[in-house]
């Protein structure tokens, strides 16, 4: 028997936590699921160390290994249909605890966007799905969805078939032959300073209720170059009028894309918009939030057709304010942390390394080893030309 065996038989490797089904790995610290369904030992990461996060998580991992127990043993000893595979598998991304609620969120979308795009597949018997249907939808559902999104919905409609193949319930996976498509970078037409001008004041004069709530939003997201969940959730106490800072605080369900914390300069007009919220607004506590509204699409479409500019979402305010940054000479290194990206720069040289490219461009033209022309009127007398010396 090997050493590690027998640490592991004596105690030194595991240990039991606090509450039923729960162990914790000593080496790493880290806690697992240790369950018995029907009649099966499940053993499973719960990828903390935190002894509470594993007890929530403990309950959802359970729930999920029960409930695909359950569907398993109907599933053998008869047919399955598509919308049976999609709910084992929507159960085992419930419970799947290295997923942020968000992205559950998004695989509940593509798993929607799947079945309004092939109404009839929920109630197919998975045996009866062939290939050449699968390769029909994707070809119609390429055409109605942007290159992500069919990848994705591509990805959801693979995995269920392959919980069918896992059941036994069909031999080989019908969708694997669907090719994926080349995700291309979004062509950026964003407003000119002019039109964004423009473009906020039609939304703040739109005449809803909100409307000048709405435009503030947008200035929000324009001058601090933030996703729309960590916008809606910066507070007073998150703004530095002294040091001119902003933190964005990390938030598994809303806050930011990987749930750090992070500086973000307040620009002169994030500045001057802050201290303008704040005088209209200063019985507010540390802990309200900055902005009034959640969202602002449709303001931003009517406005953007008013101006005859062309149509913008919340994202693309965050484009537009690196474009502006790095338009100015700010660095892209500087951009992608003040962005909150952790690669060190290499998405934002992929989205707006052009716009670099043109300004080193525009900057290389003032570069001269020529002598300065005299500006026109100098009183300094021209030089006269030199005879040439004689022989």
């Amino acid at each position: 028997m090997s050493k590690r065996a027998t640490q592991s038989k004596s105690g030194r490797l595991w240990s039991k936590a606090l509450f039923k089904g729960l162990v914790r790995y000593e080496p790493s610290g880290t806690y697992y699921a240790c369950i018995r369904v029907h009649g099966k030992l499940i053993k499973r990461s719960l990828k903390t160390q935190v002894l509470t996060v594993a007890k929530l998580r403990l309950t959802d991992v359970e729930r999920a290994e029960r409930q695909a127990a359950e569907r398993q043993s109907s599933a053998t000893q008869g047919k399955m249909t598509f919308a049976e595979a999609a709910r084992i598998l929507q159960t085992r991304i419930d419970g799947d605890a290295s997923l942020k609620p968000k992205s559950r969120g998004y695989y509940q979308q593509r798993i929607t966007a799947l079945f309004k795009s092939w109404p009839e597949l929920k109630q197919r018997d998975v045996r009866t799905v062939t290939q050449t249907e699968c390769l029909n939808w994707a070809a119609r559902f390429a055409k109605e969805t942007c290159s992500s999104a069919f990848n994705n919905t591509i990805g959801i409609l693979r995995r269920a078939f392959d919980i069918a193949v896992e059941l036994g319930t069909r031999y080989e996976n019908p969708a694997t032959t669907i090719k994926r498509v080349t995700v291309r970078p979004k062509d950026l037409q964003l407003p000119s300073a002019d039109q964004f001008t423009r473009f906020v004041e039609a939304i703040a004069t739109g005449g809803g209720g909100r409307s000048a709530k709405c435009a503030d939003l947008v200035r929000f997201l324009a001058f601090g170059g933030f996703r729309l969940g960590e916008a809606i959730n910066v507070t007073w106490g998150d703004c530095d009028f002294a040091k001119r800072k902003i933190t964005v605080r990390g938030d598994e369900a809303t806050g930011t894309k990987n749930s750090e914390v992070r500086k973000v300069p307040m620009i002169d007009d994030m500045f001057h918009l802050l201290t303008r919220f704040r005088h209209g607004r200063s019985q507010e506590s540390n802990d309200t939030t900055v902005v009034q509204v959640q969202e602002c699409q449709k303001a931003m479409d009517r406005g953007a057709k008013e101006v005859g500019m062309r149509r913008i979402t919340h994202h693309d305010l965050r484009h537009l304010f690196a474009t502006r940054c790095i338009e100015t000479g700010v660095d892209i290194p500087t951009v992608s942390r003040w962005l909150g990206h952790k690669d060190g720069g290499a998405l934002a040289m992929k989205v707006y390394g052009h716009l670099r490219d043109e300004h080193s461009t525009e900057m290389a033209q003032r570069v001269s080893f020529s002598p300065a022309p005299k500006p026109q009127g100098s009183s300094t007398p021209p030089v006269p030309p030199q005879e040439p010396p004689t022989p």
